[in-house]
């Protein structure tokens, strides 16, 4: 079948089910177009045909009834994002210094994920250490969104996301600690969902102590995106993890989806939450502001949500200075998480090395204090929002930028232009919400369409509260039949 990749990922199971095409089909298919597609888009890290075609056939010989009815995704071809260890795959994290480390351990999620009978064919390219919001690697082309190969495809999951908005996937695992999910969704047209902190297993090694970051899928579609939710979480909670949310739905969150809803109450919120950060970012600091297209994206699907009953009012969010500090330092000290040796610093990247140096220079007790802002906030947060079950704002407040535009003045500028371009996505990050990223918006920009996103934050633990949401939307205003000019 030479349109495979035309197909969802819960209609490329039901053609492997029908005995239509097999696992191996599909996966050959997904890794022919791995060397064309994506490595023009510079989409993946690694590519492992050879596993790839092996875990194929094992599927194919068990037979297509094998899986059950719990595995929807039996057969599917996806990828690993290059910050996930896959035991005997080389998982560089996006940087020079790491280029040959090959994990002898998965990650729990990427065990789950075999377990669903997804198939991965490698691993998808990654920013250094997954710390800035684009997807430059040094060694590497930069990843780049289908719908404009002069721009990013937004990071730190650029890989996936280009790779699945192109065709060459029909999902992907991402991972979010400050974005990092929505915002290549925003800038690749593509469904994206921040989990709830907890719902996916962050072990055997952990996830990074301040709770930041959480994995999630990023898909084509709400149903899609809500299957490999469940593939992920493993259709129940992880009492190992620190924070434990309540269960996934009766039945999951594929099949919750079909479950028709109450009318949701729905705040909207499209200016910048925080002012002159001058005080924390320096001169380089220059302010910033929505562009009218991504405002208008929000204002758009608002209008939606009201004609589908919801009730859409509109809503403030302001971040104090002190608030943002936090979460800067938190992010800096992070940096420090991977170890590198005294001698490889230099091979860093300068924003890279920047973030390290600045994390090196927080106390333990300022630690401490940057975690504690971020938790007083976070109740100050989740307060003023009780009584809604979404909050709607713009993914980011820029249309998709060019390559080079966020380090092309340095490493100080470049962090500001970055916390210019995303206002909004952290504060799911500090509050352990989940946030579901859609596609609505689809201005001309420069002559080109260009994708501009909108996320829905939602309560924690109601990831199929946005899932249905979403899918509401989807039905509304459908984007799965919309192709980039790479495809």
């Amino acid at each position: 079948m030479s349109d495979l990749h035309e197909l969802t990922a819960l209609e490329t199971a039901d053609v492997v089910r029908r005995g239509e095409a097999s696992v191996l089909d599909v996966v050959d298919h997904a890794l022919a177009r791995a060397e064309t597609v994506g490595a023009r888009l510079g989409a993946f890290a690694v590519v492992t045909p050879e596993r790839a075609r092996e875990a194929a056939r094992a599927l194919d010989v068990a037979g297509p009834g094998s899986g059950g009815p719990l595995q929807p995704l039996r057969g599917v071809p996806l990828a690993i994002k290059d910050l996930s260890a896959t035991a005997g795959v080389r998982t560089g994290r996006g940087s020079v210094v790491h280029r040959d480390r090959v994990p002898e351990v998965d990650d729990d999620l990427v065990g789950l994920l075999r377990d669903a009978g997804t198939v991965s064919i490698g691993k998808t390219a990654v920013p250094e250490f997954g710390l800035p919001c684009y997807t430059e690697p040094a060694d590497a082309p930069p990843a780049l969104t289908p719908w404009d190969l002069s721009r990013s495809a937004g990071g730190s999951s650029g890989g996936a996301a280009a790779a699945v908005a192109s065709g060459v996937l029909p999902v992907a695992q991402g991972s979010d600690g400050g974005g990092s999910i929505r915002i290549p969704a925003s800038v690749c047209g593509l469904v994206g969902l921040k989990t709830t902190r907890g719902r996916v297993p962050a072990g055997p090694a952990g996830g990074d102590p301040a709770g930041l970051s959480v994995p999630g899928p990023l898909a084509r579609t709400v149903a899609d995106a809500a299957a490999l939710l469940d593939a992920l979480c493993g259709g129940r909670t992880w009492p190992g993890e620190p924070l434990v949310p309540p269960g996934p739905p009766d039945g999951g969150y594929l099949r919750a989806l079909g479950r028709p809803g109450p009318r949701r109450r729905i705040g909207v919120c499209t200016s910048v939450p925080y002012g002159d950060l001058t005080g924390v970012l320096g001169p380089e600091w220059t302010g910033a502001s929505v562009d009218p297209v991504c405002a208008a994206a929000a204002e758009d699907t608002a209008r939606v949500l009201e004609s589908l009953g919801h009730v859409v009012e509109p809503v403030e969010i302001r971040l104090p200075d002190e608030v943002v500090g936090a979460f800067l330092t938190l992010w800096a000290t992070l940096a420090l998480g991977d170890p590198v040796s005294p001698d490889d610093e230099v091979r860093l990247q300068p924003l890279t090395r920047l973030l390290r140096t600045r994390g090196r220079a927080v106390s333990g007790i300022g630690a401490l204090g940057a975690l504690q802002t971020v938790q007083v906030a976070t109740r100050r947060m989740v307060a003023a929002r009780a009584g809604l079950d979404a909050v709607l704002t713009p993914s980011v407040a820029l249309p998709p930028r060019p390559v080079g535009w966020f380090s092309a003045d340095g490493p100080e500028t470049d962090f500001a232009r970055q916390v210019a371009f995303t206002p909004w996505t952290a504060i799911a990050n500090m509050t352990g919400e989940p946030a579901l990223g859609l596609p609505t918006g689809w201005p001309t920009v420069d002559g080109v369409t260009l994708p501009v996103g909108v996320t829905l934050r939602g309560r924690r633990g109601e990831e199929d509260v946005l899932l249905g949401l979403g899918a509401e939307v989807e039905a509304a205003v459908p984007w799965a039949h919309r192709r980039p000019p790479v495809w």
